[in-house]
């Protein structure tokens, strides 16, 4: 499993005109093919730098990857905030949204899906 985490976006909701931040993990499970690890958060900036909705830029994220490397399995994870919960409507700042897509092993394999998320969640001690 190859798995890049923390990688930070930053984008603007399409619906309010508001920014939206925060971090994806992405994994997957190579079959044939492999990418650069800083081509994935290269995607992530393509994807978040445009109008956008979390819920999509996470799906768009897990298919167009998935098209490309056709790896056994694919997961994302992404936890952002969002200005317009912030600071308009009902004015939360501490709240967060977290939207997931999994495809291939990580959709039909629980210890393929729990090995992610236990990744995701683990705090290393970095260099």
């Amino acid at each position: 499993m190859v798995v890049v985490k923390d990688i930070e976006f930053f984008s603007l909701c399409e619906h309010h005109m508001l920014p939206f931040f925060g971090r994806i993990h992405v994994a997957y499970l190579p079959r044939k093919k492999v990418i650069g690890l800083s081509k994935i958060p290269r995607i992530v900036d393509m994807f978040a730098r445009r109008l956008q909705i979390q819920e999509r830029l996470t799906q768009e994220l897990a298919q167009t990857i998935h098209e490309v490397l056709d790896p056994l399995g694919f997961g994302v994870i992404c936890d952002a905030r969002h200005f317009c919960m912030m600071m308009r409507g009902v004015e939360k700042q501490h709240s967060g949204t977290m939207t997931s897509a999994m495809l291939g092993a990580f959709r039909e394999q629980k210890e393929t899906r729990d090995e992610f998320l236990a990744l995701v969640n683990e705090r290393s001690s970095r260099y």
